[in-house]
């Protein structure tokens, strides 16, 4: 590695310090981070499963990150739960979730982590049931196997058109380096991106178009 590289991950690191610190519901001091030609490893133990959530998209926010390494664990030493208690209170949340039809997503719950499964018409529901699972107390993962299966059908040259000019709006978007595809229903996103930020949300335009039942993003952090 040479100088300017070493330099450049020594700025990198002590940037991501900072922004975990700056992160409210992240406590940064028990949170180890390394750095090797942008990818970053975080390690350590977060009191909670959002606290870890909170912790990766911080380090994603800073420029010049390329990839993040998560070997972060979830330790809430206060107040264990079994499993059985967290499946009940799972089972309650999604009940109560407006946007997804009774009974068409059931949990699992096997040391701590969350496994969703059945099946929903938009990602956004998807979505929903895995950031319900993310808030309940003691879980320590969530594993979201719930499959898209949509209720209405559109072409892949509209689905294409419609993506793109989603992307030319969007303010956080740079369009011009990214290349759409769509064939069936599962749409694909190449090309270049300044940060994960902008990653997101080309995901999550992609994710708007009405028939998709998967997207493949393979854009690129270029730092």
């Amino acid at each position: 590695m040479t100088q300017t590289l070493h330099k450049t991950d020594h700025d990198l690191k002590a940037a991501i310090v900072e922004e975990l610190a700056w992160t409210p519901s992240v406590n940064a001091d028990r949170i180890g981070v390394s750095v090797s030609e942008g990818t970053v490893t975080l390690s350590g133990q977060v009191k909670t499963y959002p606290e870890k959530q909170h912790a990766i998209r911080a380090a994603m926010r800073v420029r010049g990150v390329t990839a993040v390494a998560d070997e972060l664990t979830v330790a809430n030493d206060r107040m264990p739960r079994d499993d059985t208690d967290i499946a009940v209170e799972a089972t309650e949340a999604l009940a109560r979730l407006r946007h997804i039809v009774p009974d068409s997503v059931q949990v699992q719950v096997h040391h701590h982590v969350v496994t969703l499964t059945g099946d929903v018409a938009w990602q956004y529901q998807r979505e929903e049931a895995r950031r319900a699972m993310i808030a309940l107390r003691g879980v320590g993962g969530v594993v979201n196997q719930i499959t898209l299966t949509p209720t209405v059908s559109v072409s892949p040259s509209i689905a294409k058109a419609k993506i793109a000019a989603a992307l030319v709006r969007n303010a956080q978007v740079d369009a011009e380096n990214i290349h759409v595809d769509a064939a069936g229903s599962v749409i694909t996103l190449t090309g270049t991106v300044s940060s994960w930020a902008e990653r997101r949300q080309a995901e999550y335009s992609a994710w708007s178009s009405p028939g998709v039942s998967h997207v493949e993003n393979r854009l690129v952090v270029s730092a």
